[in-house]
């Protein structure tokens, strides 16, 4: 009894180790790519192109989730998806259009 439960524990903290990895590597690289597609000159911050990026990176995850086997339990874990996605993404093009770094 004990070891189902310390099973369960275990694959409860695998899968939200995933979930929350998967999301920040996406939304860094999110970031560079749209770094690679906008550039880094003055008027990239205002290019639409980045903000798609990182939406095509959310909406890429969800499937690829399920794929791998980890269902999302709904609306709120979709957003905690997103939420990493989008603040991975925002700091990472930030600090690239912030130094102007060419890729």
């Amino acid at each position: 009894m004990a070891t189902e439960k310390a099973s369960e524990q275990r694959a409860s903290h695998l899968r939200s180790i995933t979930i929350t990895s998967l999301a920040s590597i996406a939304g860094i690289i999110a970031g560079v790519a749209s770094a690679m597609v906008a550039g880094t000159t003055a008027t990239a911050a205002k290019d639409q192109m980045g903000l798609v990026i990182m939406l095509a990176f959310v909406v890429v995850q969800l499937p690829l989730l399920y794929l791998i086997g980890y269902e999302l339990d709904g609306v709120k874990d979709a957003l905690f998806v997103a939420f990493m996605t989008f603040s991975l993404w925002f700091i990472t093009w930030g600090i690239l259009l912030i130094n102007q770094v060419r890729i």
